[in-house]
């Protein structure tokens, strides 16, 4: 049927698993320098804002063309 998986062994896989993941973030993984993540997140800020201001310019302009619009149709 099932093979038998002692509680034993599952928790020797999960601390095995911790081992590496603490190896690879340790080790393995390349971490930003401040500058670089100053950098990046000034990036991310300055995206924000141009992305906001489409967004706000878009919903002023549907605005006045659907206030235009509709007083058109009351007249």
């Amino acid at each position: 049927m099932f093979p038998c998986i002692t509680v034993k062994s599952k928790m020797a896989n999960v601390s095995e698993y911790i081992k590496e993941s603490y190896i690879e973030l340790t080790e393995k993984v390349t971490w930003p320098t401040w500058k670089e993540l100053a950098n990046s997140a000034v990036l991310v800020i300055v995206a924000a804002l141009i992305i906001a201001l489409i967004i706000v310019a878009m919903d002023q302009s549907m605005h006045f063309i659907l206030t235009k619009f509709y007083d058109t149709l009351t007249k």
